[in-house]
C-alpha cells in the first residue's frame, strides 16, 4: 500500500479516550439519572480512564456503563486494559475481575432508570484469578441473540477460546463489527471468537422499555460503552477505526483489514 494511502488510514483512527478526560463519554448507572456519575465511579487518573468504587459503601446492583458521544456500524474497536484492586463489597461472585466493551448498544438516553445493561453485544472482558481457567473476549447478550455455525444461539454467555490473562498485567483486545453481518473478537493479535447476524432477542436485561427492545431486529449499528461491574478496572487506550466508508466496496474493505491485520 502506497505511503499516502497509508497516511490515510492512520486519519481514520479516532481516539475514543482522549487520555486527559471524559470529553465525549456520558454515564449511566442503575438506579441513576443519565450522567449521574455516582461515586465517581469512572475518572481518569494518570492518564487512564479508571473504574472505581472508593466512594462505594456496597456495589448494590449499581452496574455502570461509561457511552461514547456517537454511534457506529461498521469498525475495528481497540481497548488496552487491565485489572486491579479488590473487588467492592457486595460485588457478585461472577463479577470479580470481570468488564467488558459493550458493541451494538441501545443509546444511553433509551435505557430505563433501573435498567442494568445496555441491550447490546458484550465483549466480555476477564483477569486470571490465579486459580482457574479464565478465557477473556468471551460473548454475552443483555437481550440480544446472534447466529453461530448457521444456528441462532441464544444462551447469555459463551467463552471464547483465548488464555487466560492474570495478575495486573494490561491485555490488548479487540472487536471487528461490520454492520449486521459479522463480528470477530481478538486478543493480541488472535482472532479468538466470531458470529454473525446480531440481533436483538432474548433475556438478561431487566427494566428497559419495551419500545426498544424490537425481537428479531437486525442490529447494524449502536453504541460503544465500558462497564462498571464492582471489579476496578483501568482502561489506557480506547481507540476505533472507522470501516463504514469502505462496506459498499468489497475489494477496499478486504484491502484495509489486511492492513490493520499487518500492523500488530
Amino acid at each position: 500500500m502506497a505511503q499516502s494511502a497509508k497516511t490515510k488510514l492512520a486519519d481514520r483512527w479516532i481516539q475514543l479516550f482522549n487520555g486527559k478526560d471524559l470529553t465525549d463519554w456520558s454515564v449511566k448507572i442503575a438506579g441513576h439519572p443519565l450522567n449521574d456519575n455516582y461515586g465517581n465511579t469512572f475518572r481518569v487518573e494518570e492518564g487512564k480512564l479508571v473504574v472505581r468504587y472508593d466512594q462505594y459503601t456496597a456495589f448494590d446492583e449499581q452496574y455502570g456503563h461509561i457511552f461514547y458521544k456517537k454511534p457506529f456500524s461498521a469498525y475495528l474497536l481497540v481497548v488496552e486494559y487491565r485489572f486491579v484492586g479488590d473487588q467492592v463489597k457486595g460485588g457478585p461472585g461472577w463479577a470479580i475481575r470481570n468488564s467488558g466493551a459493550m458493541l451494538h448498544g441501545q443509546a444511553p438516553e433509551t435505557m430505563g432508570l433501573k435498567q442494568d445493561f445496555p441491550i447490546s453485544l458484550e465483549m466480555q472482558l476477564l483477569g486470571g484469578d490465579g486459580k482457574h481457567e479464565r478465557h477473556t473476549a468471551n460473548l454475552c447478550t443483555p437481550g440480544t441473540n446472534v447466529v453461530m455455525n448457521g444456528k441462532l444461539f441464544t444462551p447469555h454467555c459463551i467463552d471464547s477460546n483465548s488464555k487466560t490473562y492474570a495478575g495486573d498485567q494490561w491485555v490488548h483486545a479487540e472487536a471487528l463489527v461490520l454492520g449486521d453481518s459479522l463480528v470477530k473478537h481478538i486478543v493480541e493479535g488472535d482472532t479468538v471468537l466470531s458470529y454473525e447476524k446480531p440481533q436483538i432477542g432474548g433475556g438478561n436485561v431487566i427494566h428497559y422499555d419495551s419500545a426498544v427492545k424490537k425481537d428479531g431486529q437486525l442490529i447494524r449499528e449502536g453504541s460503544i460503552s465500558l462497564q462498571s461491574e464492582s471489579h476496578p478496572v483501568e482502561f489506557r487506550k480506547v481507540a476505533l477505526f472507522d470501516l463504514s466508508p469502505y462496506m459498499r466496496k468489497p475489494n477496499e474493505l478486504r484491502a484495509v483489514l489486511r492492513q490493520l491485520q499487518n500492523r500488530r
